[in-house]
């Protein structure tokens, strides 16, 4: 990768992060639940997902996902399917007005993996972007780069998101701002869910 290149793939890596979507989404929902240490263990998840799908497309694996209709509609159906779960349950849970229960060790990871593993649009996007800045001809162990610097910039957006919320927490975990927001978190997920449900 040329140093213009480095540049042109650290930007769009950056810009791609900081677009809000499904991570967002699990991210605010996980911190108003599980605090900091929810929301470091949800991210956690999320980019060990990521990590997969990179590492699937440096291998010609994602290749496989998206030229068959039958894996790629399976996989998309999870991901409405998850999508959906989670959005209901904090939409329509049972949102006392207390602080809530701790929620169990590794739910956030396990939330955030299963998230970012049942997304297809990563798998499409692995294979479309991360080989754009790589050299033609150059195989496809060369994507091993992108891809773990595709990573590290995400985890580096979402830890400044957590950084940011952790200012806020006393405010954000206040009964009535919680109950809302877990809320908001599930209209969200659920809109996502509908949206990739509904695309081609």
């Amino acid at each position: 990768m040329t140093w213009s290149g480095f540049l042109a793939f650290l930007l769009a890596s950056v810009v791609l992060a900081m677009v809000p979507g499904v991570g967002t989404a699990m991210l605010l929902r996980q911190s108003i639940r599980g605090g900091r240490r929810g929301a470091l263990a949800t991210v956690a998840g999320m980019e060990v997902g990521v990590a997969v799908w990179a590492v699937a497309a440096a291998l010609g694996l994602s290749v496989l996902l998206v030229a068959s209709t039958v894996a790629y509609e399976v996989l998309r159906v999870a991901g409405v399917g998850l999508l959906l779960w989670f959005g209901g349950k904090a939409l329509f849970g049972k949102h006392e007005p207390a602080e809530p229960a701790a929620p169990a060790k590794g739910s956030g990871f396990r939330a955030g993996l299963v998230v970012n593993l049942a997304n297809p649009k990563l798998a499409v996007f692995a294979i479309s972007f991360l080989p754009q800045f790589v050299e033609p001809g150059a195989g496809r162990w060369a994507l091993v780069l992108p891809a773990g610097l595709w990573v590290v910039v995400d985890t580096l957006w979402y830890l400044l998101v957590i950084a940011l919320l952790t200012r806020v927490m006393g405010w954000l975990r206040r009964d009535r701002v919680r109950v809302r927001l877990e809320r908001l978190s599930g209209v969200v997920l659920i809109g996502l869910g509908i949206r990739l449900a509904i695309e081609s």
